[in-house]
């Protein structure tokens, strides 16, 4: 909570300003406060910043952006010394403090104009696509980070919290950065407040399945009368599945057992070292050709509706396509949640995979170890680093508010491991080669991949504002399943993000998508004739998986079959296991 060194001083003169904002080696410094985030908190992934070294600002660019920065920085300044509070419209300084203070206001203004010269120069930098990305992106970082409100020196809302706490709130503060310290992350909610299977993850059934990779499991209808067909769900193996059973009220789970289906849901293994030599192949083969397998013989059922959420869909996709060069035809449905299987445009994470930085993870756990979770807690809240860092900097640290109970955010911290060999391969087939999308390119086993022979009738969800797998992405999809039979298609775009867009139950009444019967060769294209509808996106899948899951029939009055009995209740242990 100390000064950061290398940082510019928001008192400074115009003239000192200026020299600081134009000095190459301060900017370098700048871009380089990237590479780490929240105090004493575990480092982001680096961002190699060795090409932006090298790339320069024209200097007629240079002139013109020193010239406005002079000019307005003087504007601000002489505002400044005849006692006018500039006009700060920001969130981070609405407090009363920051607004009523001429010099808070100040601070701010003056903050918030260095952040528009610094990207302005980022902006003007010419460089290769991928080098600008990256130098976009770290001076964005650099920028959040230095926010006055990040600081306990230049916070006066924080420091008025501690006069009228009378030293209170600087104690909590401290006790909640040790706490975090301790655990190895920033505290975005009361993580005491919520346990796996007591009031999170409560929908009722049994474990019916295990093996080293997964448990399955199948939920207790709710209905008097089941479609014949199950519904399987393969969740990310990068998170907990209960993000689809939160609460009853916003269950994706509880919402499709509602409506009639025999609902299987994979739970992914917490990988410790014992799991440090799984591959992707383990993963394609246990975690998803198994449990469609096993919902099979529960079911009695040839085919299934197959759900595959993120990278979940991405394994359940490539699973789909193994049984199908098998010569079998596995699922009647297949729906898949803001996922990629065309990886041309991964969004802003592109900034942190390259042949270098692949390289150095296949080097340290390619042939065995582990992906530790927090490194991606680390990586995706970099994304958004005002909302999911320094938000709660400011609040637990330096202002020594206890973090809300919120489930979302219990789940977003539960962090979960991946074997090695299986990240290091998934990362560079998909993130950086971009195999995936080229028929027969990928094996498992002996089976070639070619997800343009998978028939079955597909729905396809994104979410306009995904920061993790960008929408026109997820569009990529439709031109590689069903080759040459487009008509087995549908795509539906939602509002809002990577989570809530999916998790939105029609009974909340909130936000909208979008439908197109049509799919024309991009998304632009798509978007430009689409149709928009308030409400969830839910209700138009529910009719969807309905047409693909036969006939009803008297609901199971027992979990698994006489080869597949109960092993525990839902939600199981895997689920339990913590990353350490």
């Amino acid at each position: 909570m100390s000064k950061p060194e290398n940082t510019f001083n928001p008192s400074a003169t115009p003239a000192d300003w200026l020299a600081q904002m134009t000095d190459p080696q301060a900017w370098q410094s700048m871009l380089k406060m990237a590479q780490g985030s929240a105090p004493a908190m575990p480092a982001m992934p680096a961002i190699p910043l060795a090409p932006a070294t090298a790339a320069l600002v024209p200097p007629e660019k240079l002139s013109a952006l020193q010239k406005d920065y002079m000019s307005e920085m003087s504007a601000l300044w002489s505002g400044m010394l005849a006692s006018h509070k500039p006009v700060v419209k920001d969130r981070r300084f609405n407090a009363e403090p920051w607004q009523s203070n001429p010099l808070h206001s100040f601070n701010a203004a003056a903050y918030l104009l260095n952040a528009r010269f610094m990207n302005a120069l980022a902006e003007a930098v010419e460089a290769d696509p991928k080098t600008k990305k990256k130098i976009r992106f770290a001076t964005q970082q650099a920028i959040d980070a230095m926010s006055p409100s990040n600081f306990l020196f230049s916070n006066p809302a924080a420091q008025q919290k501690i006069i009228e706490s009378k030293g209170e709130s600087l104690t909590k503060g401290i006790m909640h950065m040790v706490a975090d310290m301790r655990k190895g992350h920033i505290s975005q909610t009361d993580e005491t407040a919520f346990e796996v299977g007591r009031n999170v993850a409560t929908s009722e059934g049994a474990v019916v399945f295990e093996n080293d990779v997964i448990q399955l499991i199948q939920y207790r209808p709710l209905t008097k009368q089941v479609h014949q067909r199950p519904l399987l769900i393969v969740p990310p193996c990068i998170n907990k599945f209960y993000i689809l059973d939160l609460q009853p009220e916003n269950s994706l789970i509880r919402y499709a057992v509602e409506q009639g289906h025999t609902v299987f849901v994979v739970s992914w293994i917490n990988a410790d070292e014992s799991h440090a030599h799984l591959t992707w192949d383990d993963y394609i083969r246990k975690g998803a050709i198994e449990p469609i397998e096993v919902a099979q013989e529960i079911s009695g059922q040839k085919q299934v509706n197959a759900l595959g959420f993120c990278v979940g869909g991405t394994i359940l996709a490539s699973a789909v396509a193994v049984m199908t060069a098998r010569g079998k035809s596995p699922v009647s449905s297949l729906t898949l949640l803001t996922t990629m299987l065309d990886f041309t445009d991964v969004g802003v994470i592109d900034v942190y995979v390259d042949e270098a930085q692949v390289a150095q993870r296949e080097q340290a756990i390619g042939a065995g170890g582990l992906m530790p979770g927090r490194d991606f807690a680390a990586t995706f809240s970099s994304l958004r680093p005002n909302d999911l860092i320094w938000n709660y900097v400011e609040s637990n640290y330096l202002k020594g508010e206890d973090p809300p109970p919120f489930d979302l955010l219990y789940w977003n911290a539960d962090s979960t491991n991946l074997p090695g060999p299986m990240f290091c391969y998934y990362l560079r087939n998909t993130y950086l080669e971009n195999n995936l999308r080229e028929p027969d390119k990928l094996s498992v086993g002996d089976e070639k991949i070619d997800l343009g022979k998978i028939k079955a009738p597909t729905f396809i969800y994104a979410s306009r504002e995904d920061h993790i797998v960008p929408w026109s992405s997820a569009y990529a999809s439709t031109a590689l399943l069903n080759t040459g039979k487009r008509s087995n298609m549908q795509f539906v775009l939602g509002a809002s993000g990577h989570i809530a867009g999916v998790i939105n139950p029609p009974a909340k009444k909130k936000r909208s998508y979008w439908t197109n019967s049509k799919l024309p060769a991009t998304a632009d294209g798509w978007l430009e004739s689409a149709t928009e509808h308030p409400g969830s996106w839910w209700t138009g899948w529910s009719a969807f998986l309905s047409r693909h899951a036969g006939e009803l029939i008297d609901a199971p009055r027992k979990y698994g079959n006489t080869r597949h009995k109960p092993i525990e209740p839902a939600p199981g242990r895997y689920v339990k296991m913590k990353a350490e």
